[in-house]
């Protein structure tokens, strides 16, 4: 248990592989940061967390970082923070005997296969108690092709098994270190819009929605049972221009369509009032290796770009 306890002081990380995480881009996102806000108590918020690697960050390289508040639409996803926040030990505990079981079987394919989709199947049931099903959350993300997060029409979650050997699936110590950063969190589920209410006069939100896909079959935005179409993406531009209005600032990331389609000013018209920068980033899915390459992304904000680093540690 000492041991345990010493890993609790490990730097907070996502504690998942996700497809589309943001740590590529940070250091691009920290050059925009506002310096007004980092150099004095804030509320950071925000509205589509995904695997948190901006959160994190922001928890960890800023200590006037008063409070922070995050949102996603998928419930399966808040109720694995939500546990990991109130529970640690307890998820620890089913995800070592998780971890055990699969490491067993290591050299016995079909027998691992067998293993993973009776708890893919056990999953969508969704009928177990908070804890196993934030359990089976991790454990599909670990051991899942490419920590690929994608449902049906009906919320099943469908990706096939990946090709890991022996992956970490029980993390405690950083398990312990996510829920000690989560204490000064506010954790919500549902619509992006109701995060507004929770913004203070000095409140930083960072927007990542489902990126707009680049082709028909580059799209991995089925991340919830009801698709973030074109006019999504509209009423989050409206969304941002609320809290233009309002006078909170925000960095906004995004697919860049212009880099298929050079005459698709879809973002440029849309954010056409705002500052938009084209970043590098690379493309981490796809099944030929050979075409997951460089590609640009959008940054998109109401702020000024700075060339110096505002980090206030």
């Amino acid at each position: 248990m000492n041991n345990i306890k010493n890993k609790a002081k490990e730097i907070a990380k996502p504690f998942l592989k996700w497809a589309g995480g943001k740590t590529q881009l940070i250091n691009e996102i920290e050059k925009i940061l506002p310096i007004e806000i980092t150099k004095s108590k804030f509320t950071y918020i925000e509205p589509f967390v995904g695997s948190g690697a901006i959160l994190f960050w922001m928890l960890n390289n800023f200590p006037k970082l008063e409070k922070a508040v995050i949102n996603d639409i998928n419930a399966d996803l808040i109720n694995t923070y939500k546990i990991i926040a109130s529970n640690p030990k307890e998820i620890i505990s089913i995800l070592q005997n998780f971890q055990d079981e699969y490491h067993s079987i290591d050299n016995r394919e079909e027998e691992k296969k067998e293993y993973y989709y009776k708890k893919r199947k056990l999953y969508n049931l969704r009928n177990t108690e908070n804890s196993t099903q934030a359990a089976l959350f991790i454990f599909l993300n670990r051991t899942c092709f490419n920590g690929l997060y994608r449902v049906n029409k009906n919320n099943g979650y469908n990706v096939p098994m990946g090709s890991y050997k022996k992956p970490m699936i029980c993390d405690a110590g950083n398990i312990l270190a996510v829920s000690e950063a989560l204490q000064k969190v506010e954790i919500l589920c549902g619509d992006f819009e109701t995060t507004l209410s929770y913004a203070k006069n000095k409140s930083l939100f960072y927007l990542d929605p489902p990126y707009k896909p680049l082709s028909e079959t580059s799209s991995f935005n089925s991340y919830a049972k009801d698709e973030f179409n074109d006019n999504e993406q509209i009423r989050l531009r409206d969304y941002c221009n609320k809290l233009d209005l309002r006078g909170y600032k925000w960095i906004l990331s995004n697919s860049d369509v212009k880099g298929k389609d050079i005459n698709d000013n879809f973002f440029d018209d849309l954010y056409s009032e705002f500052k938009i920068k084209r970043v590098d980033a690379r493309r981490s899915i796809n099944v030929n290796p050979d075409k997951r390459g460089a590609l640009k992304e959008l940054l998109i904000t109401n702020q000024t770009y700075k060339q110096e680093y505002v980090r206030a540690i």
